[in-house]
């Protein structure tokens, strides 16, 4: 069931349809932005000033607000990581390649899952962790 098994306390819980939106505290405002533009190749969808900047890829919405320098978050924070889904497994192998290409470190190299996804990690400049992720149960759609 798309959001998990009905129990007395959920059947009044409204549908989703998933995580489609993050928002990031940047300490590094315009190397976080050059990254996920020029790197990852989001798109800018809207800017209402010079501390903020919505981002997407088409299908989602990643905002990067501009860390206070008193308030900076510590590298990675709590976030373990975000994820950028692919259609197929080759893909996160040609993402390496693109990665490698731009001088950009891995922090693991492609592998397949035990459950069948295959995916890699990379660092933002922030020090976020970035998994490229194929997941059958999610890629197709």
């Amino acid at each position: 069931m798309p959001n998990g098994p009905l129990t007395s306390e959920s059947t009044n819980r409204p549908p989703h349809r998933g995580l489609r939106h993050l928002a990031l505290h940047a300490r590094g405002f315009e190397a976080m932005r050059r990254f996920y533009t020029d790197v990852l190749g989001f798109d800018v969808e809207w800017e209402p000033d010079g501390d903020n900047v919505y981002l997407t890829s088409g299908a989602d919405n990643l905002a990067l607000h501009r860390a206070p320098a008193a308030a900076a978050p510590e590298p990675g924070g709590a976030l373990d990581h975000l994820g950028l889904v692919v259609r197929r497994p080759g893909e996160v192998d040609a993402w390496a390649d693109y990665l490698t290409r731009r001088g950009i470190a891995l922090d693991a190299p492609p592998r397949t899952h035990r459950d069948g996804a295959r995916s890699l990690y990379l660092s933002d400049p922030d020090g976020n962790r970035v998994q490229i992720i194929h997941h059958p149960p999610i890629s197709d759609k």
